[in-house]
């Protein structure tokens, strides 16, 4: 099976492809334009030349199975076309785009040629996430904050903010009839931004603050008078009583804990089994991110 991976930066390196290296049956190309960091990228993982490439053309030239796309996401929209084009099943790290129209055209692109297109939210796939979508929900709240960072609202939202929105989507236990936004924007960069959806007995609050103090992720969902609480994807604290804490394996991949060793075994079967993924689902994501811009924009004005 030949695997491409296109863009070799820190995500690509810290996350992906101490996975990729490692399948069996895989025969895994790299491409991106820096000869250096192809060279580096090639030298530690023991890649040989013939499959390092500088260019989309000489990559697609392969013949490639599946794509996985690392590029900045300003490259996205133009990468991803080039693979959907070729009929390459794609796995694209979120968001698709930062405008919601490319987006909607990539998705639009995949359904009508026929090819899977996947978007990387890995957190629906981390062992301590899926496990919290078993338990009640009556209140879910999950912070996601950071140093020091305030950043335009756009990247921000669709570059971070974006799992937050997601795992709020996906934890939510019906459906969402009433969305809020409210936000800090000072001379153009955003400090922080809290998202509210709710429905029928549920209540979902989704939190970044850019000025935080640490960088952290909680989660928390609670109902039937018991909670339980992720801190930072690895420690599970159960509470119906007295709390229960539940440590990550000291020998546990740091890729597994947070779900992308999943997505890309899961994306690999699909392709092998013929399955034509459909990213609609992760489309809405995209679409709620937009939402969460226009009014917190608005709010600024």
């Amino acid at each position: 099976m030949k695997v491409g991976c296109i863009g070799l930066g820190d995500i690509a390196q810290k996350a992906y492809l101490p996975v990729l290296t490692t399948l069996p049956g895989v025969e895994l190309h790299l491409q991106t334009r820096t000869p250096a960091t192809l060279a580096a990228v090639a030298g530690t993982h023991h890649i040989p030349a013939r499959q390092c490439h500088e260019d989309l053309d000489g990559l697609l030239a392969q013949g490639l199975d599946a794509g996985f796309v690392h590029a900045p996401t300003a490259a996205h929209a133009e990468i991803v076309g080039r693979l959907l084009e070729a009929g390459v099943p794609t796995y694209v790290d979120k968001p698709l785009s930062y405008e919601l129209a490319e987006s909607e055209r990539l998705v639009d692109l995949a359904e009508e040629r026929g090819v899977a297109l996947a978007v990387g939210f890995n957190r629906r796939l981390a062992p301590s996430y899926a496990q919290c979508a078993e338990h009640p929900r009556e209140l879910i709240l999950l912070q996601k904050n950071r140093v020091g960072l305030p950043e335009d609202p756009r990247s921000m939202v669709l570059d971070d903010f974006i799992h937050v929105v997601d795992t709020l989507r996906f934890l939510a236990p019906g459906p969402v009839s009433n969305v809020v936004v409210r936000a800090r924007i000072v001379d153009g960069l955003m400090h922080h931004v809290v998202l509210q959806l709710s429905g029928d007995g549920f209540t979902a609050i989704g939190m970044m603050n850019r000025l935080n103090g640490s960088t952290e992720e909680i989660l928390e969902v609670s109902g039937q008078d018991t909670k339980r609480q992720v801190l930072n994807l690895a420690d599970v604290v159960d509470h119906k009583g007295q709390p229960t804490l539940r440590r990550r394996g000291d020998w546990v991949p740091v890729a597994r804990q947070r779900g992308i060793e999943q997505s890309v075994l899961s994306f690999l079967d699909a392709v092998r089994a013929g399955e034509v993924l459909s990213a609609r689902d992760a489309l809405e994501t995209h679409r709620l991110c937009e939402r969460v811009v226009r009014d917190a924009s608005e709010q600024a004005s």
